[in-house]
């Protein structure tokens, strides 16, 4: 599976546990951090510099899905090896 699959595959699990993956220009704001996990007016997020390299985002959105109880949730194999 190409990583641009696999980023997408991500995307798609994280909205089953209800939370949006939002790409942002840190650029502007000239903030040095890389994202991550966020409640906003209710609304889960999990923010992304979408100047990042799409390993990384993976690397990312993998690192945070190892901490949701997706275990008894069908995922494709290439992510569940990913998620081990």
């Amino acid at each position: 599976m190409k990583q641009d699959q696999i980023y997408q595959e991500l995307v798609e699990l994280l909205e089953k546990f209800e939370v949006t993956v939002s790409e942002q220009n840190f650029k502007v704001t000239r903030t040095t951090t890389k994202g991550g996990f966020c409640i906003v007016k209710n609304e889960k997020l999990f923010i992304i510099n979408k100047e990042l390299k799409l390993n990384r985002k993976i690397d990312m959105l993998v690192d945070y899905v190892r901490t949701l109880p997706h275990e008894d949730m069908y995922v494709v194999p290439v992510l569940r090896e990913l998620l081990k």
